[in-house]
Order: structure tokens, then sequence, then C-alpha cells
């Protein structure tokens, strides 16, 4: 069964405390385009950035950041194309590692920043390590499978045409993830949604460039990853349980950095564990973000 936005359940507290801490809103210029970010936590320290996936938001951490924003000053950014940042011609891979980069030094994060991607931001965040080595404390992946779409789903994708609706409350009544998964907490996709929608001036539409697959391609295809090799940050991998990925791929996807990513399972999570398990995936994150910290701790 789906549980989607229209299901009347009611928010439990850590969930309605959490979206009360309101995000402070900045923005950078990144190669020309506004980045949009969001932040939390106390300026001028340690800090993670966190990176959606796509066609999301920054939103989709609004329920999660605040929960790590105890110990660090948390980042999330709309990627160019997504959310409130500029649409650009072209998106290439390395224009959004670039994006994760800057935004954890115009959010305030003190020094080497950790850097949190879920699926598609986990292949951009991948990229960013490997670019921007210097710069980075630790990576952790979400469940991306770190695989092109077939040309079969490229040509489908493209065919499809973007829609309009006349009321804020349709348009959010329409949300569901891509891929679909069987449990996703309501509230949580209630608040996500009603943040994924504008007014367009002839209706309401979605916060993301609908021709992005289009400017991403190259000669037909989604280019494909470059070496890993240079990432030299630690890396945790968290396979979703009901994701994407199977063991033996998430093995392979460890394999390809410098130092081999250890591996994790989220028990019961869907491909987005931000919507059905997210005290489990905050567990999992402050865990890991501890122990970097100790390890890194002068002594």
């Amino acid at each position: 069964m789906v549980v989607t936005a229209e299901a009347d359940v009611a928010a439990p507290e850590w969930f309605t405390q959490a979206i009360a801490e309101l995000p402070e809103h900045r923005e950078v210029d990144v190669a020309g385009g506004v980045v949009h970010l969001r932040c939390w936590g106390r300026e001028g320290t340690a800090g993670v950035v966190l990176v959606h996936g796509g066609s999301a938001h920054s939103g989709w951490w609004d329920h999660i950041a605040p929960l790590l924003a105890g110990t660090h000053r948390v980042v999330a950014l709309d990627l160019s194309g997504h959310g409130d940042s500029a649409v650009r011609s072209r998106y290439p891979i390395e224009g959004w590692a670039d994006e994760v980069m800057a935004a954890a030094e115009a959010g305030g994060i003190a020094g080497r920043a950790y850097v949190i991607g879920h699926s598609m931001g986990g292949r951009v965040s991948a990229v960013a390590a490997a670019r921007h080595p210097e710069s980075m404390a630790g990576l952790v992946v979400i469940d991306s499978p770190f695989q092109e779409p077939s040309e079969e789903s490229i040509v489908r994708q493209l065919l499809r045409r973007p829609k309009t609706y006349p009321t804020r409350d349709e348009i959010c009544g329409r949300f569901r993830t891509v891929p679909d998964q069987a449990v996703l907490l309501p509230y949580v996709a209630r608040h996500v949604a009603e943040e994924s929608v504008r007014d367009i001036g002839a209706g309401w539409g979605w916060k993301f460039d609908p021709e992005m697959l289009r400017k991403r391609l190259e000669d037909g295809r989604i280019p494909p990853l470059g070496s890993l090799r240079a990432v030299d940050a630690s890396v945790l991998y968290i396979r979703c349980e009901r994701g994407l990925v199977t063991r033996e791929r998430a093995l392979e996807i460890a394999s390809l950095f410098g130092r081999p990513a250890t591996v994790v399972e989220l028990a019961e999570a869907g491909h987005h564990p931000m919507m059905d398990q997210p005290l489990a995936l905050v567990a999992t994150l402050r865990t890991v973000l501890a122990q970097w910290d100790s390890r890194d701790r002068p002594e």
C-alpha cells in the first residue's frame, strides 16, 4: 500500500519540532548562476552538506538537518535546475559537484566538509569528492546505483510533457516519489510536497527544470562517471534494504573509491529513507559523523 501525502495521520512531536527550526536562506553565485541554500546550526563550525536527488530540492532535508545541527553546521543546497536555484543551459555533473563545494563555503562551514548525497546526489557528491579531495572530510552516499538510465528509459522521459495544475492543493495531491515506493510517511510527504511547487502564473508547477534530462545528455546518453580513485576521504555507502541497489552492487560501488567504502544496510528503508525511515537514517548519520569527528580530533 502506498501512503500518500493525502493520508490523515498526525505528525509526531519530533517531526513538528524539527521543521519548526526554520533554516536560514542564503544564495551563492556559481559559474554565473544563483544556487540557493538552507542552513542550520552554528556558523563557523565543522559541518555537513546535504545533497538531494534528481528532481528534488533542499526541502527534502528539512526534518533531517535540524537533528544533525546540534553538533554540526548543516547546509542543504538546491542544485541548479532544482528548487529555488537558477536554470542553466546544460547540467554537467562536474558543475553540480562544484556547486556542492561552493555551498560548503558560502554556508559557513569551517574547514573540510562532510558531504551526504542521496540517489543522484550521491553520484554528484562522489564527483565532488574526486574533484575537491582537499576540501572533503568524509562522504556518505545513500542508495545511489551509480548507473546511467537505459536508452528506453531516456526516450520515455523525454516524451513526457510538463503539466500545470490550477491549485496548490491539487498539485500537492499529485506528489509522488520517483521511483515510487511502498511507504511514505504522510506528514513528511505533505511537507516535502508543499515545498516542491511554485505559482508559475498560468497555474502551479513543480520546482525543477522540465528540460533537465535533455540538458544532461551528450550524444543521447548521460555521460558515465569518470574514475573515483582520487577520492581520498572516508566513504560510507548506505544501502536501503528496499531500495534500488542490491547487496552485490553496493559492494561493487564500494570498490570504486581510492579507499573502499564501508557498506551498511538501512533495514526496511525504501530508496527515499528520509520519507519512510527518517529516524533510522538520522541515527546512522549521527553515528558515522561522531566516529569521523573523533578520528579527526587532535590528541
